[in-house]
């Protein structure tokens, strides 16, 4: 068997904006379009729109020349923004859309896990859903009767098994519908945002699930936003930015220089004229501090730092406040912190204007390297109102750090120890206590 499992060679994918790409449709709706499609032309010309009559031929490429080679036994990151190519990479690799351009080769059984759910029929009882979406994903049903057990503990359905799907609640129908794609065993994986599925338990549940996998010496390519989920599972990475592979390489460099990237590295944040506002609570700005209130992007170990964040109510909210999640390089959540840990409850019940709130992190908590921050809006009831991926950025240098690069851990804080000779506490026991 040839070393590589996947050569993707000068691929393009091509779709035409405005013409039938919903593979979801029934015969009827296709040829009904095909029939209508040149009148809708017609008419629209007789008005005078000839651009929207262009408009119909129009390109959109959502893959371009891309190539790259994966070897048996590797875990790949797929990683990007919403609308990079990445879902239409893996519909090419399945074999569920074909390419425009270009040419992929595969050595081995490929399983996708695309869809959760894909298979699955709402009127069956949730085993008879795990052999019709087994079947569809290529198990055979001597390979469904073996792993049936497993999947079941797995899914954590227990006693409803033998009901109706319809009346499962979306976690329930999601478990098991994992469960299911969880259990194929191909030689190709290709897996696409599946670990987002259910509770945090399950979550992950889903995670070690997919380590086993990956183990087991398969061919994975993973696709997912959670950045430390690829550095945890992968050990390469592709970076597709515009239908074009941008970076390929070690799973921490790619993810390291993709976040830098997508961030703002001066430190500070301001709302841009085309995001929308919310309706009850908009961030207006927000910038990292350090000690003396100057505006910082490199800061030193020893050093406070403070997150001020602006933000306006338009209309009286209760239980409504702001919020940090801090990230490393490596996409990791190092810590979250919310203005409703420390500020009393009946002063969260907001009314009209313009606010600011400023969150402290102490100096030589945290390691060197490079953090984002997530800012967030929320309310008690209904939860997140708003969400700024990344908005800023900032870095922890080397100066006055003492010599504590060779600890393990995401944070590097230096804790108060007290030592004393086992005679001396017999005379002294408040030693320890200094």
């Amino acid at each position: 068997m040839s070393e590589v499992a996947i050569h993707v060679e000068n691929l393009s994918k091509e779709f035409k904006i405005g013409s039938v790409i919903n593979t979801d449709r029934h015969l009827r709706d296709v040829l009904v379009e095909a029939i209508s499609s040149p009148y809708r032309k017609l008419r629209r010309l007789s008005r005078g729109d000839a651009g929207g009559a262009a408009g119909l031929d129009q390109s959109f490429w959502a893959l371009r020349d891309v190539s790259f080679r994966i070897n048996h036994g590797e875990v790949v990151g797929l990683i990007g923004k919403n609308g990079a190519g990445k879902s239409t990479l893996l519909k090419i690799l399945s074999r569920i859309t074909a390419p425009s351009k270009g040419r992929v080769t595969l050595h081995g059984r490929v399983g996708s896990l695309l869809e959760v759910g894909i298979g699955f029929n709402h009127e069956l009882t949730g085993r008879e859903n795990v052999y019709l979406s087994g079947a569809v994903n290529g198990m055979t049903k001597r390979e469904i009767d073996r792993k049936f057990d497993e999947i079941l503990d797995f899914s954590e359905i227990g006693r409803f098994i033998d009901t109706p799907v319809k009346h499962y609640s979306s976690g329930m129908f999601l478990r098991l519908a994992f469960s299911v794609a969880a259990h194929l065993e191909p030689e190709i994986l290709l897996v696409d945002e599946v670990l987002a599925v259910g509770d945090v338990a399950f979550q992950k549940k889903c995670l070690g699930k997919m380590g086993d996998v990956a183990k087991r010496g398969r061919t994975v390519i993973l696709v997912s936003h959670n950045m430390a989920a690829v550095a945890e599972l992968c050990t390469e990475a592709i970076w597709l930015h515009g239908g074009r592979v941008l970076k390929k390489g070690p799973s921490d460099d790619v993810i390291t220089e993709y976040l830098h990237s997508s961030a703002n590295t001066t430190g500070v944040w301001q709302r841009p004229r085309t995001l929308e506002r919310n309706k009850n609570v908009s961030i207006l700005s927000a910038r990292v501090l350090q000690q003396a209130g100057n505006k910082a992007r490199v800061i030193g170990f020893e050093s406070d730092i403070s997150v001020e964040i602006e933000y306006e109510v338009m209309k009286p909210a209760d239980g409504c406040y702001v919020g940090i999640a801090l990230k490393n390089g490596e996409g990791y959540t190092v810590l979250e912190s919310r203005e409703r840990d420390t500020i009393p409850w009946e002063r969260l019940n907001k009314s009209r204007g313009q606010y600011r709130a400023t969150c402290q992190i102490p100096g030589g908590l945290l390691r060197q390297g490079q953090y984002y921050i997530t800012l967030g809006a929320l309310q008690s009831i209904g939860g997140w109102i708003e969400r700024i991926e990344d908005a800023l950025s900032f870095e922890i240098s080397e100066v006055n750090n003492p010599g504590t690069d060779w600890r393990k851990g995401v944070i590097n804080p230096r804790l108060n120890w007290a030592v004393a000779l086992e005679d001396e506490l017999t005379t002294n026991p408040s030693m320890l206590a200094n």
